[in-house]
Formats: C-alpha cells, sequence, structure tokens
C-alpha cells in the first residue's frame, strides 16, 4: 500500500496530535520500539458529539479487547474506523482510562505531569477545536488482562519493534492519537520510557473509494 511521504507525522514521546481526515483515507500507526502505548480517539468531524466509544463498542462487538474483527463503532453505534491491517500482539486496551492529573497525584508524582487526557485537548486545540469532555480512550498496543475473578493486570508491552495498525476513516473524522507520557508504571516497558511513534496518512484505496 502506498503512501505519501509527504504526509508521514511523528507522534513525539509524551506527547499528542491531531489529524482531519477524509471518509476512505488511510492511517497507519507504526510503534518503532513496540513498547509504547498510545491513547486514541476518533470525533465526527461534522459533529463533535458524536466520537469513538469504548462502552458502546464493547456492548456492539460483546468483547473487553480490541482486534482486527472489532467494529470500532461510534455513541451512536456508526462505524468510525475499520481496521485493515494489525501486526501488532493485538487486544488493544479499551478498559483503563486515559491517564490524568489525579492518577499522578495517586501515583505520588508533585507539580504537573503531561498526561493523556491534557494531550487530546492540546492537540484538538491545535486544530482549533474544543470538545467539553474527554471520551474514553482506545488504548492502541497497551496490554490489560481481564482475570477470572474480574480484576486487570496491566502487563508489560507484548508487540514487537516496528508494530504497525492500519485503520480506513469511514467518515469525514478528527483523530487523535496520544503517545502515553506514563513513565511511573511499567505501562510503556519495563524501563518506563515513552517513546516516539509514527503517523503516516494515505489516500484511500480504490476498493475502500468505491465501497
Amino acid at each position: 500500500m502506498t503512501f505519501d511521504a509527504e504526509r508521514e507525522l511523528v507522534l513525539p514521546a509524551g506527547h499528542g496530535r491531531a489529524i482531519r481526515v477524509a471518509a476512505g483515507t488511510l492511517v497507519r500507526l507504526t510503534n518503532p520500539w513496540g513498547t509504547q502505548a498510545v491513547d486514541s480517539w476518533a470525533f465526527n468531524a461534522h459533529d463533535l458529539g458524536e466520537f469513538l466509544s469504548m462502552d458502546h463498542l464493547r456492548s456492539v462487538n460483546s468483547v473487553a479487547y480490541v482486534d482486527k474483527g472489532v467494529k470500532l463503532v461510534s455513541n451512536q453505534r456508526r462505524p468510525l474506523l475499520t481496521i485493515l491491517e494489525d501486526t501488532s500482539a493485538g487486544r488493544h486496551d479499551t478498559l483503563l482510562c486515559p491517564c490524568n492529573a489525579a492518577i499522578y497525584r495517586e501515583l505520588g508524582h508533585e507539580g504537573y505531569h503531561r498526561s493523556c487526557s491534557d494531550n487530546l485537548h492540546e492537540a484538538l486545540a491545535a486544530l482549533g477545536i474544543r470538545v467539553p469532555f474527554t471520551p474514553a480512550a482506545l488504548n492502541l498496543f497497551m496490554s490489560v488482562r481481564v482475570e477470572s475473578d474480574g480484576t486487570l493486570t496491566r502487563l508489560l508491552p507484548a508487540s514487537r519493534p516496528g508494530a504497525s495498525i492500519l485503520l480506513r476513516a469511514e467518515l469525514d473524522l478528527v483523530i487523535a492519537f496520544s503517545s502515553c507520557p506514563q513513565d511511573i508504571t511499567t505501562i510503556n516497558g519495563a524501563d518506563r520510557t515513552p517513546r516516539d511513534c509514527v503517523i503516516r496518512i494515505g489516500e484511500p484505496a480504490p476498493a475502500a473509494a468505491a465501497a
């Protein structure tokens, strides 16, 4: 699949980026180290009150995790994105909230710490967009296991270096990604180090455009 090299963007470690894409656009997110968790959101570009919804996604698909076969639906239960390829370890998390100021206070951090919640709003603001809420995120490349007793276990990242996920926009969207700045727990690997990822934006494939 061919991508326009001029549409390659760095998602800096610990920061966020938001992009506007037309329906049919292909977006590949690559994890060069394999260890970086990436919180992800999508909004209907023409109605920001419609957004990628983790509770509706779980309800529609009857799943706790996302893999290639899962429909990525909005709070209106309409598909916003389709996973076309996924070379990661799969089973992307839908359960944990975006990290935020309260979490870092609980972890004992004093003063300001970057967070996925802040990264979302900062990235949207760069596009001149404001939303008065923070939706739950699709936590790409994040490994969380549901135990038989219902508890959650946060696992070390399981994707190989260079793993990627290829998404197709089903509507005109605003998509936001946050390279999670978590450096206290091991959600980004045993060395607790956030790292850059890469976003590549491609034109619609003929089959996608005709679908």
